[in-house]
């Protein structure tokens, strides 16, 4: 609204010289916020990609398990559109808590299926089967937790909910996909342990 308000007065409004229009108050809070997002966000994902390259010593594995941020963000980007809300700080804030819950399951599933691997479990079937078994309660645990943790702000009505609603929104919509197509693209990509 405030941006339309300022296209509407840049484009009919002209002012004497020296005399320009400056938007405060919250606008211009969200404004600020949004430019130290754009900062932070790229920090955040650099950092869970440097985090992730030094524990596992591979470029492959830290991809793969990496991938599951764009997984999740595709469920918090469909959450918001489904329940017709738009981008925010609350939402970005969302996704960075998001993506690391993704990468979490994704290092529980990634490092099971290694370590059948190293302990010389060649069949690609046998890795996923065992390591799905042992490692499916936990990944949809931890989704879990998360998902049901927020559910009470997602569906909150009371005062602050503005705030509380996209994040929550963000958080639970990116869990369920992202956990959904972590197995596929995990158990997809076995083949990757088992080549020397």
């Amino acid at each position: 609204m405030a941006t339309d308000i300022a296209a509407t007065l840049d484009k009919n409004l002209k002012l004497p010289a020296g005399y320009y229009i400056q938007y405060g108050g919250t606008f211009q809070n969200l404004q600020e916020a949004k430019a130290r997002l754009v900062i932070a966000v790229p920090v955040a994902l650099l950092l869970i990609f440097v985090l992730l390259f030094f524990t596992f010593r591979s470029f492959k594995d830290a991809l793969l398990i990496f991938s599951a941020i764009p997984l999740a963000a595709i469920g918090g980007v469909l959450a918001l559109y489904l329940r017709g809300m738009n981008f925010s700080i609350s939402a970005g804030v969302g996704f960075i808590a998001l993506f690391g819950v993704a990468v979490l399951n994704g290092i529980v599933l990634i490092s099971y299926f290694k370590r059948l691997a190293e302990e010389g479990e060649t069949d690609i079937t046998q890795i996923i089967l065992k390591g799905t078994a042992a490692r499916l309660r936990p990944v949809l645990a931890t989704a879990a937790v998360a998902s049901l943790g927020f559910l009470p702000m997602a569906l909150s009505n009371s005062e602050g909910s503005e705030v509380q609603k996209p994040l929550a929104t963000v958080v639970i919509g990116g869990l369920i996909t992202s956990t959904l197509l972590t197995l596929v693209c995990a158990t997809g990509s076995l083949s990757l342990f088992t080549k020397k």
